[in-house]
């Protein structure tokens, strides 16, 4: 049920039923020589829209650029600023609030959006609750939830790839996005075909200990049927994890 796709009547009836909303988010950043620059944005988009099906939920629109700044060594990666990121989902939230709208169930696709996402929560409780205002009791709550974990999904991505998972161009990203797209399905010579690991300061350092973009991962074992496998099993833990929160006192 996407946001995007109702009229303002469909809207206005689901919030006489549902106060909560799915919002995805991603970035756009280099994903190795076989990952597609919009993968964290793809991921997070189409496993949001399955647990918004499996839950009956309305899904909002994708917040598709991030905080990657770590990344812009390399063509085509977009970054925002931190106080932008927060600005845009302050924004997203409290217009959406207004609405009626008080249980923000946000699903990740990028971990370095973590840090920032929680801190644009804080400024959001801090306006609604009228922390330097006129007290408020109306109650607005927002989670934050990555779509690879869970327990299940690290036990299938261990299944999987074991120890050539890795930390960037994982492997079960670059499977979920052959199987919702292969038509973008890329090939590449992955040398060697698994990154090193390790850690980085800046792009230009990024570039330098990880030329061709990973880090410990080999995506080259990568499948769109491993895609499907992690795809349903992520809508599984999320689709729960969000009804929880949507059930909490």
């Amino acid at each position: 049920m996407l946001l995007q796709h109702q009229t303002w009547q469909e809207v206005e009836a689901y919030l006489g039923r549902s106060k909560a909303i799915i919002l995805p988010i991603g970035s756009t950043e280099q994903h190795g020589p076989n990952g597609l620059i919009g993968t964290d944005a793809i991921c997070a988009e189409v496993i949001a829209k399955g647990v918004g099906e499996a839950a009956g939920a309305m899904v909002g629109p994708t917040i598709g650029v991030g905080i990657a700044v770590h990344h812009m060594g390399f063509a085509g990666s977009m970054t925002v600023r931190p106080l932008t990121l927060i600005a845009i989902i302050y924004d997203y939230v409290l217009s959406l609030a207004r609405h009626g709208f008080r249980r923000f169930f946000f699903i990740n696709g990028h971990g370095g959006n973590i840090a920032t996402v929680q801190a644009a929560f804080s400024e959001i409780y801090a306006e609604f609750e009228g922390a330097f205002s006129a007290r408020r009791d109306d109650e607005l709550r927002c989670r934050l939830a990555n779509w690879w974990d869970g327990k299940a999904m690290h036990d299938l991505a261990k299944e999987m790839f074991g120890d050539n998972e890795g930390s960037h161009a994982t492997a079960s990203e670059v499977a979920v996005t052959q199987y919702v797209l292969p038509d973008s399905i890329k090939q590449a010579v992955l040398d060697p075909p698994r990154a090193p690991s390790g850690r980085f300061h800046g792009p230009a350092d990024y570039r330098r200990r990880f030329p061709d973009g990973r880090i410990g991962s080999n995506p080259g074992l990568a499948t769109p049927e491993y895609g499907r496998r992690l795809f349903d099993a992520s809508i599984s833990e999320l689709a729960k994890t969000f009804l929880a929160f949507v059930g909490e006192n």
